[in-house]
């Protein structure tokens, strides 16, 4: 019997007004406990935080119910599978250890259903981007990522929140040419034999057909809350 996937992407919590923020968290709560009933393994392709710095012992303040949520389904058998984005990529342990997660730094091919899917949030994909590129080994090096954490959180949140939105202002300016884009990415991955292949990190909503295979990409709940459905070989993006 078929299992049947829900996907998510781009919430970005913790980025905008807060009642905003309030409406958000409340709207992606009632979507997890609706995951719960409903599907038998979530995968969370990044930036499901604007920012996020995992220290030793503190948990950032503001994402109680999210978090209480994900251990809830992880406690009702739902395998929750988590690829960090460009903006919530610094965590250690506690979505593993705490929640029952299964965390990737980097994309990761998946066999659902006896489909080839590739899974990735999308960012440093983009062939001209060499800017990011060197930002992102830079921000993902462990030993810079341990000098940071010696930064009192309060402070060290606020570097964090700062930088993830100039992140942010750096993509939407950057003119990416008009033919490079993750839908490239995706030809190539497909014309290596996957059926499937699905990013998030331009907010760009898309199915597309290309040879034997399709590109996904999940857009951002900044702009429609969404998730996707795969199931008797049929995917679709349903809004929330």
């Amino acid at each position: 019997m078929d299992k049947k996937y829900f996907f998510i992407s781009d919430i970005h919590l913790g980025l905008q007004a807060k009642e905003v923020e309030k409406e958000k968290e409340n709207k992606l709560v009632k979507f997890l406990d609706f995951a719960a009933d409903n599907c038998d393994e979530l995968i969370i392709l990044g930036d499901l935080f604007d920012y996020w710095f995992e220290y030793r012992r503190v948990i950032q303040k503001g994402f109680f119910k999210t978090l209480a949520a994900l251990q809830n389904l992880s406690e009702k058998g739902i395998k929750v599978h988590y690829i960090i984005g460009n903006h919530d990529f610094l965590h250690r342990d506690f979505f593993e250890t705490e929640i029952g997660a299964d965390l990737y730094y980097d994309s990761v091919s998946m066999n659902l259903n006896n489909r080839k899917f590739f899974l990735g949030h999308g960012d440093g994909l983009i062939k001209n981007d060499m800017g990011y590129k060197i930002l992102k080994k830079l921000l993902r090096n462990r030993v810079l990522q341990f000098m940071f954490s010696l930064i009192h959180p309060d402070l060290g949140i606020k570097v964090a929140s700062s930088t993830s939105k100039k992140s942010r202002d750096y993509t939407k300016t950057k003119d990416y040419g008009e033919s490079d884009s993750l839908f490239e990415a995706a030809k190539e991955k497909i014309s290596e034999g996957y059926e499937y292949v699905m990013f998030g990190h331009s907010h760009k909503r898309r199915i597309e057909k290309f040879n034997d295979g399709y590109y996904i990409n999940l857009g951002t709940w900044l702009r429609q809350p969404c998730y996707g459905k795969f199931v008797n070989d049929n995917f679709e993006i349903i809004d929330w």
